[in-house]
This record gives structure tokens, C-alpha cells and sequence, in this order.
């Protein structure tokens, strides 16, 4: 996982430059927002995600996951306090079955994971391993894969069962960690067996990915997809085509097995030859022409993904994924992130749905990949998946 980059001497010193002034502006932020667990800004300021009824929210291991990368990239002990902080209050999350979902990969690979890898900490250790096992029940051996939410959750509150999601493509590293770290071929097993399926049902022929699938859970059966957080069905929600094309790459380097390269290759192609001449990625790829939401996220989120895969790629195939994931960096650098010290959010023009009635505002994800990507680009990042 520390394949060298390609890099040019201009374009390392702009990964330098950038990581440099996200540094000094996190440093003011975590300051203010260090006993937080934020998910979006409010006039500039960090809210909380902390509180019993809002513990279990899908995105509360970004900010933990930032903190670590900040720690081992400057060896701030702060950063490891808010961390660790963050961390121990997710033990409310852990503890109720309710709140835990696909999701597990998200919440616990970058807080209690990260901790363990950084640490050797026993506690953090035993956290992932529930998290772990409790992801691995939700595997569905007739379908063989991994459901998505919980009765009550997701898009409609009646039986969900056997709904599956793209995104759980960058939880599956929780398993292959258990597996790493137990040798038990069972967590092994439930990731491929998830990625296959998700290989099979989610990527169309044109490498464009579908949402949100379907099953049959009794039977395995395939019934139908759904839009989504997408424009409808049958569309190119942006953020999905990045879980896919990160996820992907991730079950590769887990496995070793060239499909997975192929599939995040032709998720990462279609992507690439839909990038707006702007650089700025819209909430869908098929919304309608005179429709201008962007999602910044998912310009993030590539950007990560096409990293990973011109690392494993060689000469000027490597460069295509590399120079496409600058391409979306330095736009998102120049033109979307906000540099004021003052405000704690990073990058704009985030959206969590097509349909939801808010858009282009913060989200913790967005600045959590965006500082993943510079980190992997100035080769210090620290491999949390």
C-alpha cells in the first residue's frame, strides 16, 4: 500500500502546499470543535453528533478518522485526545443494536481500528471486533449479502430486509481486518462473497452503479433497484459511483484478486469520461441538463479512489487515473474549499440526497477525504481501510 505515485516535481509540491494549509486550519478547528462529533456547519460553526439520540448517526467515525490522520501526521498529542475522546463515546453506538448497520466499517475502521493500528490499545481492539461480528451477522448466506439497515431505517419503514446498498463496498475492510487479525476465514468469506454480488448486481455494463438493490431475502433472488439518494432509477448518483470505485480498489488490495481492480477500473472510467469540463460533480451524472447541485463529496471520495488505482497501474495508465484525480483536487482546492480559520468547515457544495429539500452545504466526509487524498498524494497518509 505504498505503491509511488507518478508525480510530478510541481504537482508533488502542490500536495505539499495544500496538506500544509488544511493542516493549519484544522489545528484552529479542532480546537473549537474538539469534544464534538460533527456532521455539517451552521453559519460556519460545527454542530454535534454526540447526544444519545443522534450517537448511532452513519458519519460519526469521519471526524475520528481525521484526527488520527492529523496525529500521525504531526504527532500532535491533541489530535489523539479528540480521537480517543470521540472514540469512547461511540461506545453508547456499540452498545445498541438498533443503531448499528452497514455502517459499522465507517464508524469503527477509522476510530477504534485506526486506534489499535496506531496504538496496540486492547479496548480499541475488542470494540472493532464487536463492530466486526455484528457486521458479519447481517450477511444474508441466500442472497450472500450484507443488509443494509434495520426495520425502520433507510428509504421506506416497512421490511427492508433484503436491501442491500453500493457504500457497503468501503465497510467491507472491517471484515477483511478480522479476517487479518483472527485468521477466521469467515470475515473473509462474507466480504467476497458481499463484493461479488455487489460486483454482479450494482455495476452496469457502462460502469455506471446503481444505488440501492433489492433482494429476495428468503430466496436470494434479485427483485428490483431503486434511486436512492440518486436522481431516480436507473441514474448515476455521483457519491455511489465513488463508494464503488473506492470499494473496489479496497477489496483488491484486501485480496488480491485483479476482478476487483477491473470493476473499480471500469467504475473509475466511466466516472472520468463524466467529469464536467468545470471539475465540479454534479449530484447525479443523468440529473437534468438545467439542474447545476453539485457534490462536492464525490469529487473527494474519487479523487481517493482514481490515487489507488494509479498506484497500482504503471506508466501512462497510471497517469490517466492520477492526473483525473488532480483534476478534481485542485478545483476542489481553488474553488470549493473555504480557507477561512474562522469557520470550521472545509469543503462546500456537499449533498446528501438529490431529493432532500437541503443541498450543496458541509459534510464531515467530504473534508475527511479531502484530507485523505492529499495525504496519499504527499505520501503520509495513514492507511486506515
Amino acid at each position: 500500500m505504498k505503491e509511488q505515485l507518478p508525480l510530478k516535481k510541481e504537482e508533488l509540491a502542490w500536495a505539499g502546499e495544500t496538506l500544509k494549509r488544511t493542516e493549519e486550519k484544522l489545528k484552529k478547528v479542532s480546537g473549537r470543535s474538539a469534544h464534538k462529533i460533527p456532521y455539517t456547519t451552521v453559519d460556519g460553526v460545527h454542530d454535534d453528533r454526540s447526544g444519545d439520540d443522534q450517537i448511532d448517526w452513519w458519519t460519526n467515525g469521519f471526524w475520528g478518522g481525521m484526527m488520527w490522520q492529523m496525529y500521525a501526521l504531526t504527532q500532535d498529542e491533541e489530535y489523539k485526545k479528540i480521537a480517543v475522546e470521540t472514540e469512547e463515546k461511540m461506545d453508547r453506538n456499540l452498545m445498541c443494536a438498533e443503531g448499528l448497520t452497514h455502517d459499522n466499517g465507517f464508524k469503527w475502521l477509522l476510530t477504534s481500528v485506526a486506534d489499535y493500528r496506531l496504538t496496540g490499545d486492547g479496548k480499541s481492539k475488542n470494540r472493532s471486533m464487536l463492530a466486526a461480528c455484528n457486521l458479519a451477522g447481517r450477511y444474508n448466506p441466500r442472497g450472500r449479502f450484507l443488509r443494509a439497515w434495520n426495520d425502520g431505517m433507510g428509504y421506506r419503514q416497512e421490511d427492508n430486509r433484503g436491501w442491500a446498498i453500493i457504500d457497503c463496498m468501503m465497510n467491507l475492510p472491517l471484515l477483511y481486518w478480522a479476517f487479518e487479525e483472527t485468521k477466521d476465514p469467515r470475515f473473509y468469506e462474507i466480504a467476497v462473497d458481499h463484493a461479488d454480488t455487489a460486483m454482479n448486481a450494482f455495476v452496469r455494463a457502462d460502469g455506471s452503479v446503481r444505488h440501492i438493490v433489492e433482494f429476495n431475502p428468503e430466496t436470494g433472488e434479485m427483485v428490483r433497484d431503486y434511486g436512492g439518494q440518486g436522481y431516480g432509477e436507473g441514474s448515476s448518483w455521483t457519491r455511489g459511483q465513488t463508494w464503488g470505485l473506492y470499494g473496489f480498489v479496497l477489496s483488491y488490495l484486501h485480496t488480491n484478486d485483479r476482478k476487483y481492480l477491473d470493476t473499480a477500473k471500469k467504475i473509475a472510467n466511466y466516472f472520468i469520461a463524466n467529469i464536467p469540463e468545470s471539475n465540479l460533480i454534479p449530484v447525479d451524472f443523468r440529473q437534468p441538463e438545467d439542474c447545476g447541485l453539485e457534490d462536492s463529496t464525490a469529487a473527494a471520495i474519487g479523487a481517493c479512489g482514481l490515487i489507488e488505482i494509479a498506484k497500482q497501474e504503471k506508466g501512462r495508465e497510471s497517469r490517466v487515473y492520477l492526473q483525473a484525480a488532480l483534476r478534481l483536487l485542485r478545483t476542489l482546492a481553488s474553488e470549493r474549499c473555504n480557507w477561512n480559520e474562522e469557520e470550521d468547515q472545509l469543503l462546500e457544495k456537499c449533498t446528501a440526497a438529490y431529493h432532500d429539500t437541503e443541498h450543496e452545504f458541509s459534510i464531515i466526509y467530504g473534508d475527511y477525504y479531502f484530507l485523505e487524498a492529499l495525504m496519499k498524494l504527499a505520501g503520509k497518509e495513514v492507511f486506515l481501510w
